[in-house]
């Protein structure tokens, strides 16, 4: 059963106490994303915010390139798991099916698709260097990772999912997504961002995991040019980064992070 709090109740037992109790565990579900009647992906998702998640997918996977390609979604929760039907126009769905000819093969790497080693970087890199016109302050940072873990109730409540928050330049969380999945929660986070319009506007993406090179990649594709990580920095996302334009924090704690690329997006 599957329901909007992103959790469900199940029997646990304690050890050593070998005592049971009633626990909450974050609820998993596949979600196939179906672009005009072609399923093209199934993720394994929390079931929330599911919209957004289709969104922001669409978007840093360059299935459309605007939000207006996006003519329509439909939400259907299916025996085996949950449907999300997108309609996008003829011209992007043209786009998708060529890419989708290139397939040699599944994979779980989030590379599928791609035809050479340019298309790995993204146009972002190839074309426009991000830029910005702000600076955030390490007080800022802080200001955030200390109300990040409060407005994470499903965290609080089953201890198994990721957040993604959007931050404004001075700390402020506006709002978080969760998800089991990090790239899922990020992909929430920028089709939420997308969605509000948010879209050039001063901040900053908070994770709670660590910062892989299609972290920073989606984020280059959505705009966004300050990426802040509770945990490390793979060196293909700090490559990604510096090449991107992108100012990259990782091991963020309090009184403490550390700066990989283009520091200028931070204030001395």
């Amino acid at each position: 059963m599957v329901s909007n709090s992103g959790y469900s109740g199940c029997q646990v037992e304690l050890w050593p106490q070998a005592q049971r109790k009633a626990d909450w565990v974050a609820q998993e579900r596949a979600v196939a994303l179906v672009y005009n009647g072609i399923s093209h992906a199934v993720m394994m998702a929390t079931p929330t915010d599911l919209e957004v998640f289709a969104i922001g997918f669409s978007l840093t996977e360059g299935i459309v390139e605007k939000l207006s390609e996006i003519l329509d979604i439909e939400i259907r929760v299916l025996s085996l798991g949950i449907e999300v039907a997108l309609t996008i126009t003829t011209e992007a769905f043209f786009n998708l099916k060529r890419r989708r000819r290139a397939l040699l093969g599944p994979t779980g790497c989030g590379l599928c698709g791609v035809e050479s080693l340019q298309q790995v970087w993204g146009k972002r890199v190839e074309e426009a260097p991000l830029q910005r016109d702000f600076q955030i302050a390490h007080t800022a940072i802080e200001t955030a990772l200390e109300h990040l873990e409060s407005m994470q109730p499903l965290q609080e409540i089953s201890g198994a999912v990721h957040g993604a928050a959007w931050c404004d330049v001075t700390g402020r969380i506006l709002w978080v997504n969760e998800d089991v999945g990090r790239h899922n929660a990020l992909d929430k986070l920028i089709g939420e961002y997308y969605r509000r319009d948010y879209q050039g506007q001063p901040g900053f993406a908070l994770i709670s995991s660590r910062a892989s090179f299609e972290m920073v990649q989606k984020c280059t594709r959505a705009g966004i040019a300050v990426l802040v990580a509770v945990s490390a920095a793979t060196s293909l996302a700090v490559e990604t980064a510096q090449k991107a334009g992108l100012t990259l924090v990782g091991f963020a704690r309090p009184n403490r992070h550390v700066i990989y690329s283009h520091s200028d997006g931070i204030k001395p």
